[in-house]
Parts: C-alpha cells; structure tokens; sequence
C-alpha cells in the first residue's frame, strides 16, 4: 500500500523544515502514511517523531489531525510550526467561542495543514461532526503509551480513538510514542485496531545521556550540590527538571533549592491553573529554570535543552522513568539523568502497591514494574544495557554511566542474609510477630535494648549477632534483598518477611553478592557539558552572540527561543559563519520560512560579531 518514497516529501523537508535528509526510519515511516499506510512508532524523545506525520501532512491532500495529550502545550506546538510556514492551528478549551469559530471555518475551507486536539475534544459528537465537514490527510496520535492500562501514563479518554478505524476507514493513522514494552506496545495495537498497520521500532538507546543513581542520604542537600556542579552551562546555569513523589515534596523541594540560589518552581495538579500555565511558560521561554514536579509535567514538551532530569523519589516504573528521562537532552546534545534512592523509597513504593485499589493481577503487574526499577538500581553491570534489555533490546556496555565509569565493588553478602532472615524466621516463630526494617537493625546491632518493643526479645539467639556493620550498611543490605525477593515488605507498616528467594539463602545453597554504597556520589560527568562546552574556543563567542539575539527575536515575539532555532541550528552557524542568504539556507534547520523571517537579521548579527568580536 505505501510508495517507497515520494518527491514531494523531500521537497517539505528542506523546504520546510530546512533538513537534507531523514534520520533513522523516518523515510520509510513517512513513505508508508503518505501511501494511505497505517503505522505504529516507536521511537525515543528526540528521536523525530513529529517529522513522521508533519510531512505526510504536508504532502497528502486534506488536514492531518493531530491528537495532543496535553493542552497546555499545544499553543507552542502550534507556533513552532508556523514559524516554518505551515498552517497549523490547535481547538482546545482555552479558546474564545470566536477563535474556536475561526479555526473550525479554516479547517472546513481546506486552509489548514494540521490540526491540535485533545483526545477529550475528538471523541466528542461535535468535533467528530466538524471533521466530517472536511477532508483529513490523516489522523496522528501522539503519546499513544496512554491508551495502555498496562503503561505508566493511563488515559481514558484515549481509549475511544480505536473508533476512528470504522469512521475514517480510508483515512491513515500512525500511532506515536517515545517508550513501550511488549506489552504496552501490543495494547497500543489492540486499543487503537492497528492490527494490519507497519510497525516500526527504533533503537531506544539515548548515547547523549548519562544515567547515574546514587544512594539516599540527605536527598535535598545531594540534589543542591549536583545542580551546582553539573546544572552549569559555560558558567550560567542550566535548565532542568526535579521530579518527587509528592505534592508536598515537590513544594517542600522547590523552597529549598529557591533559598539556596537556584532559579526553581514548583508545579503539581494541586496548584492554580494559572500558576502552572505561567511556570510552563517560563520553563519553556526561560533559560536556567528548574522546575520541581510531579510525573503530571513533562509528557509533550518539545524544549530540546533541557540539560538535567533528577530523580529525589523512586519511579514507579522503568518505563515511567525512561520517558521522563528522555526530556533531557532532546537536542542531542550531553546531558544527565541523576537520581537517588534508599531504602525508605522502596518500602514507601511496597506499601503504595499493597494499599492500592485494583485485583491481584493489577498488584502483581505493579510489583513486576518496581522489581524492574529495583533491578535497574541495584544493577552493578552497564545501566543503559539493563534499561534497554528491559524495552527487547541489546546493547554493549556503554562507557558513559556511573556503572561502566566507575565500577561498583561487590562483597559477599551471604551472611548477613542469613542473619536478617534468621532475626525475621525467630520472630515469628517464638513470638508470632513481624517488624519493620529499622527494629531488625536494632536487634541485629543489639542496640537500644531498654527500648525494645518487647524485652524479650534480648532473648533471641540473633540479638547483637550483625555489629560487624553499621546501621547504614544493614540499610543497604535490606534494600538490595528486598530488590532481590529475598525479603519481602508487606502491609501498613512495611514489616519485613521471607520473600520468594529466602529459601535457598537460609539454606546456604545461594550465594547472595551485594554492591558496596559510595561514600559519595561522585562528581561531575563527562557528560555534563554544555552546548557551547563542546564547541571549539573560537566559536563559542559568536555561539553566544546569536543565543543573546535570539532570546531577544523571541522575547519580542513571545515565543519559546527553541522556536526561533535550536542550539543545534545556532551550533552550525556559529561554526560556519554564512555571509550569504545561499549559503545560510544550507544549515540544517533553516527552511524557507525561516530563512525569509529571520535571514538578514542573523547575517547581520554574524558580520557584527565579526567586526567587533567579544
């Protein structure tokens, strides 16, 4: 059904997007949806994937109707398209009846390219009948991860899009996301009636991003000395992204980071609409702000030099963690995924799953998602192998994560084992009770014996058997055998009991190797530069002096600056140095539109730079 390329399509390319060639497989996937093709994509944050129905869009006769989890962002989506030209417009609840108006007659007169909607809006009998009233090049759904219940982002709403097989039959759909398992990736198939489309399946694999996981300490204060070494760039600091659990955290975060110099804000479901639009706004117009939230911020945000992702609270998920991951770094450019974790993050996580509504299946499938997370933790081989074995895909160790920079030590931590197991096994067995993590140590390290709960308990054959560690490395020891199943939390309180895999320990017929915690969390990457950190001394001042001109272009315009160009584009200028039109049109991310609007000024700004360098 689909052609193996069309002129036209590359025609939009240069012209439009001022790009000479796809990357990946973005020509065969644009291939098949202009051939009337259907197609299932995945492909990591950064990857191109808006390319992939915006030239078909672009090329097919009609409107492509894009469907857009999140409002908030459509505005910029929007105008980052006309910028290049194209003419794009979004029907979403912050409109005036006037301008919803206005767009509903341009998209019936054939004047639009694309068009925004949220999956809420499209399933309505209205929208459905204004579509009708038009001709549509194709339907695109973006984040379509969400129609998964198996996923880390459910959205209801998105599970009606599978009706719009039967009501569009000709029309072609391509189905869009950045992260999915087997099993998400074949709801997504299931949910959307995607069954006879092409699917294609990128390489999931990030090179630009560190990953690094340090343990728990003082989480706040470890956050605050990561920023300030590695959220610099070229000695200004740099934009990022804080996520936390909680509200209260997020806040709680946000506050300290703020009284400590950082440019930080904080942004939940629990604020005022208005608050959250105009931290967005900042975030996405700004440079150097770090925005605190929850997993509700992110998901769409096409800001390509986000430089940071931290974690200060144990994802949900390994794939919750690689999409939000995949907001740093979109440009292509060095950039980090710092997160840190202890032992209170994984019974928290524990008792978040046990008090959750839902059957058993819904609890075990949560349970096989935080046992991955753990896994990813406690891994001391190469994280980017363990993070893409978890998505079917292989991959060497990577030379550029804390693992592989900096190997972990091992110790053999059999006995020990043995010791917690045997505490936990004469608990129950001479008293009939279960206790959390933090009273074993004390029984273990003989410690606080006029404050136990139960005096007898001085009794046990184990009391004061474990004072050949500390109270922070049984910490570490119970975290990595809960990461392992061979102890287990359970109920309210997160008391420990034999898990699935203690059998074998308490036998001794299983080796039980543990990771030794750093004492500190190391410093700075190599992968914490900069984009002008990694261009050649000679360029980095006109690099600035275009950056400078840029934030004004925008300022003035009222747009994000990536809207303008990127720092990639700016990248390549500043490298080139074009002094003619011809030859600036010949960088990458110059199309026509762009070259038309904003030519003569960047020509001129180079030629000033060149007569008087800084």
């Amino acid at each position: 059904m689909a052609e193996t390329s069309h002129p036209d399509m590359w025609q939009v390319l240069r012209s439009t997007f001022g790009y000479e060639s796809f990357r990946g497989d973005q020509e065969q996937i644009v291939a098949q949806v202009i051939g009337g093709g259907d197609a299932v994509v995945l492909m990591p944050t950064g990857g191109g994937k808006s390319l992939c129905y915006q030239v078909p869009a672009l090329v097919r006769d009609g409107c492509g109707v894009v469907v857009s989890p999140l409002i908030a962002l459509m505005a910029d989506q929007v105008a980052a398209l006309r910028d290049n030209g194209v003419r794009a417009a979004y029907l979403n609840s912050t409109q005036m009846p006037d301008e919803r108006a206005e767009v509903e007659a341009a998209y019936r007169t054939g004047e639009l390219d694309l068009l925004y909607v949220a999956p809420e809006r499209l399933n309505t009998a209205a929208t459905r009948n204004l579509l009708q009233q038009g001709k549509i090049a194709l339907f695109a759904i973006d984040e379509a991860h969400c129609v998964s219940q198996w996923g880390h982002d459910f959205r209801p709403d998105y599970l009606g899009l599978g009706e719009l097989a039967e009501l569009w039959p000709d029309v072609p759909r391509i189905a869009l996301t950045a992260t999915a398992t087997k099993r998400t990736h074949e709801e997504i198939t299931e949910r959307l009636h995607l069954q006879h489309a092409r699917h294609f399946v990128a390489d999931f694999d990030r090179p630009n991003i560190t990953y690094r996981i340090v343990t728990k300490a003082e989480p706040r204060r470890q956050l605050l000395d990561f920023i300030r070494t590695e959220g610099v760039v070229d000695g200004q600091p740099a934009t990022g992204i804080v996520y936390a659990l909680s509200r209260a955290s997020v806040e709680k975060t946000a506050e300290f980071l703020s009284d400590n110099g950082i440019d930080a804000m904080p942004y939940h479901a629990g604020l005022d609409r208005r608050v959250r639009q105009a931290t967005l706004e900042r975030f996405l117009r700004a440079d150097g702000v770090v925005v605190v939230a929850t997993i509700a911020f992110g998901m769409g945000i096409d800001k390509p030099d986000v430089r940071f992702v931290a974690h200060i609270d144990l994802p949900k998920s390994v794939e919750g963690y690689y999409q939000e991951t995949g907001r740093a770094g979109r440009d292509g450019l060095p950039s980090v995924a710092w997160m840190t974790y202890g032992l209170a993050d994984v019974m928290q996580q524990q008792r978040l799953i046990d008090l959750s509504e839902g059957d058993d299946n819904h609890k075990r499938a949560q349970r096989q998602h935080l046992d991955a997370m753990l896994a990813l933790c406690e891994t001391v081989d190469c994280r980017r192998v363990q993070l893409l074995r978890y998505f079917g895909q292989d991959a060497q160790p990577c030379g550029n994560c804390d693992t592989c920079l900096n190997p972990p030590q091992t110790w053999d931590g059999t006995i020990p084992a043995q010791k917690l197991l045997s505490t936990i096994v004469r608990l129950q067995r001479e008293f009939g009770q279960s206790y959390g993590a933090g009273y074993l140590i004390d029984i273990l390290l003989g410690d606080k014996p006029d404050k136990l709960r139960n005096p007898g308990h001085r009794s046990l054959s184990t009391f004061g058997i474990g004072t050949e560690l500390d109270r922070k490395a049984w910490s570490s020891v119970i975290r990595q055998l809960i990461a392992t199943r061979i102890v287990e939390p359970q109920g309210d309180y997160g008391v420990l009991n034999e898990g699935e895999n203690a059998g074998p320990v308490l036998r001794g017929e299983t080796q039980v190797m543990l990771r030794t915690d750093p004492v500190k969390s190391g410093g700075r990457s190599r992968a914490a530069k900069s984009s002008a950190d990694t261009l050649p001394e000679a360029d980095r001042g006109l690099f600035e002096h275009l950056r400078t001109w840029r934030t004004g272009e925008a300022s003035r315009q009222g747009k994000p600056p990536y809207v303008v160009f990127s720092d990639a584009t700016l990248r390549e200028l500043a490298a080139r140095r074009p002094s003619t039109a011809a030859e600036m049109r010949s960088v990458s991310g110059v199309g026509d539109t762009k070259l038309e609007r904003y030519g003569e000024d960047v020509l001129a700004a180079i030629a000033e730079f060149e007569l008087n360098p800084a």
